[in-house]
C-alpha cells in the first residue's frame, strides 16, 4: 500500500507540474499573439495617420491652386496695346499725363468707384472725391492703400511721389500735400488710368463688396 500510494503521489506531482508547464506555454503564446497583432495594427495606424497628413497636404495644394487662380493675370504689352487707346497706353505705360479739363473724369460727380484700367483692382471711391480745381480727378485717399505704390518721381527738374498701381504697375498720377481734410492729401489721378464703376453696376460688374459705401 506505501508504494502504491508513493507512486500515485509521484504522479500527481509529475501531473501538476505538466499543467503547470502547458500553462505557461499557452500564456507566451498568447502574449506573442497579442505582440503579433499590436505590431500588424502599427503599419494601418501609421498609414491612417499617413493619409491624414496627405489629405492635408491635398487641402494645402488646393488652397494654393485656389489662391493662385485668384491673382490677377496682366495682359501682354502687345495686347494692352490692342486694347487700351492710344492716350490710356500713354498715360499707364509711358508714364503720360493727359490734358487737364479735358478727361473722362475729372468733372464726374457720380456715385461709385474708380478701378485700374488694366487689371480691375478698385483704387478710389467717389466717397473721397472732391474738387480740387486741378483739372484732373482728385481724392483724398485711396480705397485700399495695399493697392497702391509710391515712387520718387525727379522728372520735369521737380521731385515728386508718383503713384502706381501695385498688381499692373500701371502709372496712375501723383500725390500733392495740400489736400483738404481728413488727410491733407491730394491723389492726382489721369482718368485714362481709370475706370468707372457706377454704384448701381457695382453687384453686376464683381464688386459687390463696395457696395455698402453708398447706402
Amino acid at each position: 500500500m506505501k508504494i502504491i500510494t508513493i507512486t500515485f503521489i509521484s504522479i500527481s506531482l509529475v501531473m501538476i507540474g505538466f499543467v503547470q508547464v502547458q500553462s505557461k506555454s499557452m500564456d507566451e503564446k498568447m502574449d506573442k499573439s497579442e505582440d503579433m497583432a499590436t505590431a500588424q495594427s502599427m503599419p494601418h495606424d501609421d498609414m491612417k495617420m499617413k493619409s491624414g497628413d496627405m489629405m492635408k497636404d491635398d487641402d494645402m495644394h488646393m488652397k494654393n491652386d485656389e489662391m493662385m487662380m485668384e491673382q490677377t493675370t496682366i495682359p501682354t504689352d502687345q495686347e494692352l496695346r490692342e486694347r487700351l487707346t492710344p492716350l490710356q497706353y500713354k498715360v499707364t505705360r509711358q508714364d503720360g499725363t493727359e490734358p487737364p479739363f479735358n478727361n473722362s473724369y475729372w468733372d464726374n460727380h457720380e456715385q461709385g468707384i474708380y478701378v485700374d484700367i488694366i487689371s480691375g483692382k478698385a483704387l478710389f471711391s467717389s466717397t473721397d472725391k472732391y474738387e480740387s480745381g486741378t483739372g484732373w480727378p482728385s481724392f483724398t485717399q485711396p480705397l485700399d492703400p495695399d493697392q497702391i505704390v509710391e515712387k520718387e518721381d525727379r522728372s520735369f527738374f521737380s521731385v515728386r511721389t508718383e503713384i502706381r498701381s501695385k498688381d499692373a504697375d500701371a502709372h496712375l498720377g501723383h500725390v500733392f500735400n495740400d489736400g483738404p481734410a481728413p488727410t491733407g492729401l491730394r491723389y492726382c489721378m489721369n482718368s485714362a488710368a481709370l475706370r468707372f464703376i457706377p454704384k448701381d453696376d457695382l453687384i453686376k460688374e464683381g464688386y459687390a463688396e463696395y457696395a455698402t459705401l453708398f447706402k
